[in-house]
């Protein structure tokens, strides 16, 4: 947005972070509720990237009343959701008309968090779904190259993913074209299950394909087992139909040969 004209403003924790913003011609701003606060009395425009924990959202946590004080004058704003908020449909297939009953503790907090930014009066605001992110950075072929990678069989299992760059053009779009109210699924055309993505990437590195695990015989973290939970098929449809873009990446094989290219680049 930055060569279009935009004039952009971000949060970071850390002085590093916002040092690394700074850099790239973002201004900084301190996560505290002040900070906050004051850049919100220029905003028009608010993403909200950051996820609920035990105690509930922490933006609103930390400046929901400055956020409710904002609200009337903001043209736009997104939520960064998850399609866990479905909860499990055995691979079949959901969209954004399907009630949300979450299977997880995660997706649980996200409903939760969904409502909270949904009773603010007046925001402008729009839920963004997204499913399993990938990108530069964010891919198979570091653990299929070190021999970390697993391929978990699990029968029936199926994940709906997204490219980062396809986020990002859809989140445009939409500050483009505003349409408040509105819930979003932002995923790829084709739900796969996670061991045919490992599988590809090895195809694609020309390294053995890694052995096949049983799901009932692997060693979890809580959150890799918690994505295991959920099976479904989640369909992008109203975000085209919508926005009137397609892909970049259509597909995982799309993705994952582009970030390979870039790679070698």
């Amino acid at each position: 947005m930055q060569p279009k004209g935009w004039h952009i403003a971000g949060t970071a924790r850390d002085e590093t972070k916002r040092d690394a913003l700074a850099a790239a011609g973002i201004t900084p701003v301190a996560w505290t509720g002040d900070a906050v606060a004051e850049a919100l009395t220029t905003a028009t425009d608010l993403l909200i990237s950051v996820g609920p924990d035990e105690a509930g959202d922490p933006s609103l946590a930390l400046c929901g009343d400055a956020i409710r004080q904002a609200a009337p004058n903001l043209t736009w704003a997104g939520y960064l959701s998850t399609t866990g908020v479905y909860g499990d449909h055995q691979g079949g297939w959901v969209d954004e008309d399907t009630a949300l009953t979450p299977a997880t503790v995660r997706g649980k907090r996200r409903v939760a968090a969904e409502a909270e930014w949904q009773a603010i009066p007046n925001l402008p605001l729009h839920i963004f779904r997204l499913a399993g992110i990938y990108g530069p950075g964010r891919g198979p072929f570091a653990k299929v190259r070190a021999g970390t990678a697993r391929r978990i069989i699990k029968q029936g299992q199926v994940f709906s993913r997204i490219h980062v760059e396809d986020i990002a053009r859809y989140l445009e779009a939409s500050l483009n074209a505003p349409t408040p109210g509105e819930a979003y699924n932002l995923c790829d055309d084709d739900p796969a299950p996670p061991q045919d993505v490992i599988a590809h990437a090895a195809d694609l590195l020309g390294l053995p394909c890694p052995p096949g695990i049983p799901y009932e015989e692997a060693e979890f973290t809580p959150m890799a087992r918690s994505f295991y939970a959920e099976s479904k098929r989640v369909s992008n449809q109203k975000a085209k139909d919508t926005f009137g873009i397609g892909l970049a990446y259509p597909t995982y094989k799309d993705g994952l040969a582009a970030l390979l290219e870039q790679e070698r680049a």
